[in-house]
């Protein structure tokens, strides 16, 4: 019996005990100090107690070599086959301006097409789209730069889609800075919406720093006057807090103030918090960017100071949040990119993209749905292939169906290769994450 290559066995921050998780057997155990060190003595060639090593054994510590690799060639193909069923996110850009002229804007260099979005595109959008994906289960997000402008023309394209995406029977998702949406809410509850995404990077004048109209102008209140209206409608609202190091600090002040207007008891009301990053380009300098692993960090301290952070968001601390919820880990995780599997892309040029990260990028075009339909059959294969069973980096880390393998674009931008890594600080948030929330009972 040989020690599991995909164990994942760390200290746990701020306690003497350790963990240890095998996402492939589904084993997940918190070890006393006394059994920590002997793990680490077998790690190091010595000799264990026949009962630990028993029970490394029953929990899928200790394998077969043999027995582990064709589990783990079952599991892919458990993984295919669901990937197979899910269902796709169809992104839909009605264009790339925008009212706001946000500090770390990734798309302020794209060079927008004097061509605008016609009801033709349209057309041609659904036509696509149901003949590509016919029979799979699908939805469609539509984003920018600011889909919800408030122009009588955007409006009348806006209620267009919704009326097709209606016919077609799709839930309907919008990104939006959120500025318009009280213009916009009588529009939107006709339509079958499963969310809206707005983003709030603060209470007051912290967003209004980094989130302002072109030309200035502050624009806060107004998005909350939209989000209100949004709960009181019953349209889900998912609020975003895209965080860096100008701007962590409001977090505990955007949390009571979520809190305070009634928001997190709202069934309509969930929350994410956004890394910034470096994607293509932006503007905020690296020196204010957290990495992955410091940012949660971060908001680790921040919350052991203000707990009433938790109810307005939860961080997932890698799988551990699954754990806590569930009492279970989730299943291997072969591909964390979605890009031509579950994700697609398209403009109103008639450009057809990988996913989010690449649409817009006229390099990265994967073809045309319109005026006629083309497709960049290599390039859509080298999205499709990329998993951890394809980049070479993967194929020795024990973190690797935890990670997934990270972002394609990500990778793409760093190595010029989509079959390359794009690497999450597993066990460091694993760390974070079973001192967050199973700290207190183990400990």
């Amino acid at each position: 019996m040989i020690y599991s290559k995909h164990n994942i066995f760390s200290r746990i921050t701020g306690s003497e005990n350790f963990f240890i998780v095998n996402i492939l057997s589904g084993s997940a155990d918190i070890l006393t100090p006394s059994e920590g060190r002997m793990l680490n003595d077998f790690l190091g060639g010595k000799a264990i107690a026949e009962e630990f090593r028993a029970n490394l054994m029953a929990q899928g510590y200790l394998v077969d070599g043999q027995e582990e690799e064709r589990l783990y060639r079952n599991k892919y193909l458990d993984f295919i086959d669901t990937r197979d069923e899910d269902e796709v996110q169809l992104f839909f850009v009605p264009n790339y301006s925008c009212n706001f002229a946000c500090t770390y804007c990734y798309q302020d260099e794209y060079a927008n097409s004097k061509q605008e979005l016609t009801t033709d595109v349209i057309d041609a959008f659904f036509r696509y789209v149901g003949h590509e994906f016919a029979g799979r289960k699908k939805y469609l997000t539509v984003f920018g730069g600011e889909p919800l402008l408030n122009s009588p023309k955007q409006k009348e394209l806006i209620a267009y889609m919704l009326k097709l995406a209606n016919d077609a029977n799709l839930e309907v998702c919008f990104v939006t800075n959120g500025y318009s949406l009280e213009e916009y809410t009588g529009i939107l509850a006709k339509a079958h919406i499963r969310e809206i995404q707005v983003t709030l990077d603060g209470k007051g004048s912290v967003h209004d720093a980094r989130r302002f109209l072109k030309g200035g102008g502050a624009t806060f209140e107004k998005i909350v006057k939209g989000i209100d209206a949004c709960l009181q409608a019953g349209l889900p609202v998912n609020l975003r807090m895209v965080i860096d190091k100008d701007n962590i600090d409001g977090l505990p002040e955007m949390a009571k103030f979520a809190i305070e207007k009634g928001w997190t008891r709202s069934e309509f009301f969930k929350t994410q918090l956004g890394r910034n990053y470096e994607l293509h380009h932006c503007q905020a300098t690296s020196e204010k960017l957290f990495s992955r692993i410091s940012l949660y960090e971060t908001i680790y301290q921040q919350v052991k100071q203000h707990p009433y952070i938790l109810e307005f968001y939860k961080p997932a601390y890698s799988v551990s949040k699954f754990l806590a919820e569930n009492g279970s880990l989730p299943d291997p995780l072969f591909d964390a990119c979605p890009a031509c599997k579950t994700e697609w892309a398209f403009d109103y040029t008639g450009q057809i993209y990988s996913c989010t990260a690449t649409v817009g990028k006229t390099d990265e075009s994967l073809g045309t749905f319109h005026p006629e339909v083309t497709r960049r059959e290599e390039m859509i294969s080298a999205w499709e292939n990329r998993d951890v069973t394809t980049i070479s980096e993967c194929s020795a880390c024990n973190m690797q169906l935890a990670c997934g393998g990270g972002c394609g674009s990500v990778a793409k931008n760093r190595t010029g290769s989509v079959c390359s890594t794009d690497c999450r600080p597993v066990k460091e948030l694993l760390e974070l994450g079973f001192s967050a929330f199973f700290g207190q009972e183990h400990s």
